[in-house]
C-alpha cells in the first residue's frame, strides 16, 4: 500500500493498522531528528511518542502538498524545540529557587552504539558533548538548517520546505552557522 492509501485508511476508517505502517515507516527518521536536537536517546523517544500521536489527531488536515516526510520533519523539529525551552525554564527555575535536583542522564548515540575502545569512546563523547553545547548556542533557524544538513542529510530543497523558507535563506543559513559553529568551538576549546 502506497502512502497516499495508508493516508486515506487512516483519515477515512481510523485505520490502525495502516497508521501503525507509516509510524513503522517513519519512526527511525523522527527519533534521529529529535536526537539531533535533545541528545538523549530516551527523551528523543517520548518526544518521537508525541510527534505521532500529533500526526494521528492532524492527519484529515494534511493536504498533500509536500511529502509526508516533510510534515514530520516539521512536527519533529517543533517539538523538540518545546521540548528545549521547556527544559531551559525548569533548570532555571531550579536554579533560581535553590533547588538543584540531578539530571537525569539517558543513553546517548555513543553509548547506544556501544564503543570498544574506552579511551576514543571518552574523547569522542567529550566532542560529541561540546559540539552539541555549540550548536545549542546557534540560533535557532541556523541550528534548524543545520541539524536537518548534518543528521538527515537533506538537500537545500527539503530544508527549505520543512523551514518554509527558501533555498537561498537555507544556504544563507547553513553558511552563518558553519562558520557561528566554528567561531563557538574555537572560543570554547580548553
Amino acid at each position: 500500500m502506497d502512502e497516499k492509501e495508508l493516508i486515506q485508511q487512516v483519515i477515512q476508517h481510523s485505520n490502525h493498522q495502516a497508521f501503525g505502517i507509516l509510524v513503522n515507516r517513519y519512526s527511525k527518521m523522527v527519533i534521529t531528528t529529535c536526537m539531533g536536537f535533545i541528545g538523549n536517546y530516551h527523551d528523543a523517544e517520548d518526544i518521537a511518542q508525541d510527534v505521532f500521536v500529533e500526526l494521528f489527531e492532524s492527519l484529515p488536515e494534511f493536504r498533500n502538498e509536500s511529502k509526508l516526510s516533510t510534515w514530520l520533519y516539521r512536527i519533529a523539529v517543533n517539538k523538540s524545540l518545546n521540548f528545549l525551552r521547556r527544559k531551559k525554564r525548569e533548570t532555571f527555575l531550579q536554579n533560581f529557587t535553590g533547588n538543584k535536583t540531578k539530571d537525569k542522564t539517558g543513553q546517548t548515540i555513543d553509548e547506544i552504539m556501544g564503543k570498544q575502545d574506552a579511551d576514543i569512546n571518552i574523547e569522542l563523547k567529550e566532542q560529541h558533548k561540546q559540539l552539541r553545547h555549540a550548536m545549542s548556542m546557534l540560533p535557532e533557524n541556523q541550528r534548524i538548517a543545520l541539524v536537518l544538513s548534518t543528521y538527515h542529510e537533506l538537500s537545500y530543497k527539503e530544508i527549505a520546505e520543512v523551514m518554509e523558507t527558501s533555498v537561498s535563506s537555507v544556504e544563507s543559513l547553513l553558511f552563518r552557522a558553519k562558520n557561528n559553529l566554528r567561531q563557538i568551538m574555537v572560543k570554547t576549546k580548553p
